[in-house]
């Protein structure tokens, strides 16, 4: 009972950063933003997988809206699908801070169907569906401010599947299908899972159409606890998946690197402790300030 109440409250957490208001819009308006270069180089952002650690993407992209900097082109996998999904629909990173700090968890109980009958997952994921349906302007990839790629896996073909075009809630829904915990989705007579399966922090996707490349790296490190080195069985399934994604990252850092390659410091937070959100915010400050002084070089 404990392991499922903790999975739930992190599938209510994971929502939390999609809700827009009033109150966020005019924070986000009250940013003061950089003057930009005179000549403006592409910039393309990469959005990795990592559960609630992704949610310090979001320091991240308060960094390129106080430099007044935007994307070219945008590409995410999992919780990086779903932060790229809002960014590029026109979320900035104040809203989407204001909203993760104000809001009420009741707010968004109602979205989470729990299936305990299903053998493909604890939730359903039509709650969220729809959520994302009723909080997305845009409907669709062509509706959206910057291009967006978003990545899935097909399971019976065992292979990377881009969406940049079409339907866009499915696309994100789809990217985010944690093994286990959220039921994969049919979509184009394919049933899909989660992206990272595949590609976890997918730059190369976007590689060709900018001139400088960032990729954030949030799959984090694990180090075992004191007096028990033996992992729950809920934290061996997830964990080792997450083994296989930071080793899909290395062998592609072998091939080809992005520009600015930021990996934050995110230590022992599980795949849905949402509820850690200001430790996670508040734990990636050198990071940030790595990132900020690295981008104003490459900008120049």
């Amino acid at each position: 009972m404990k392991s499922l109440r903790c999975i739930v409250t992190g599938i209510l957490f994971t929502l939390v950063v999609a809700m827009p208001s009033n109150s966020a819009s005019q924070a986000a308006n009250e940013i003061h933003t950089a003057p930009l270069p005179a000549v403006q180089k592409r910039i393309g952002l990469a959005l990795g997988g990592g559960g609630a650690k992704g949610l310090c993407h979001i320091v991240f992209i308060k960094v390129l809206d106080e430099l007044g900097l935007r994307p070219s082109v945008i590409a995410g996998t999992s919780i990086g699908a779903v932060v790229g999904g809002f960014y590029a629909s026109g979320v900035s990173g104040a809203q989407m801070e204001h909203i993760l700090k104000n809001v009420k968890f009741t707010d968004v109980v109602k979205t989470v169907d729990l299936s305990m009958l299903s053998n493909s997952g604890l939730v359903t994921g039509k709650g969220i569906k729809n959520f994302l349906y009723e909080h997305i302007p845009a409907r669709t990839f062509e509706e959206l401010q910057i291009p967006l790629k978003v990545v899935a896996t097909d399971f019976w073909e065992r292979r990377q599947v881009v969406f940049h075009s079409g339907q866009l809630i499915p696309a994100i829904r789809a990217s985010m299908s944690m093994p286990a915990v959220f039921q994969p989705v049919r979509f184009g007579g394919m049933v899909l899972v989660d992206g990272g399966a595949v590609n976890p922090l997918p730059y190369d996707l976007i590689r060709k159409e900018c001139d400088i490349l960032i990729a954030i790296d949030v799959s984090g490190e694990k180090t075992p606890s004191e007096g028990d080195r033996v992992p729950s069985m809920f934290e061996s399934i997830v964990s080792t998946n997450q083994i296989m994604q930071e080793s899909i990252i290395r062998n592609k850092m072998k091939i080809s690197k992005p520009d600015i390659y930021i990996k934050p410091d995110l230590t022992n937070i599980r795949v849905l402790e949402f509820h850690r959100y200001e430790e996670i915010l508040n734990s990636v400050g050198r990071d940030v300030e790595a990132f900020r002084k690295e981008l104003l070089n490459r900008i120049k």
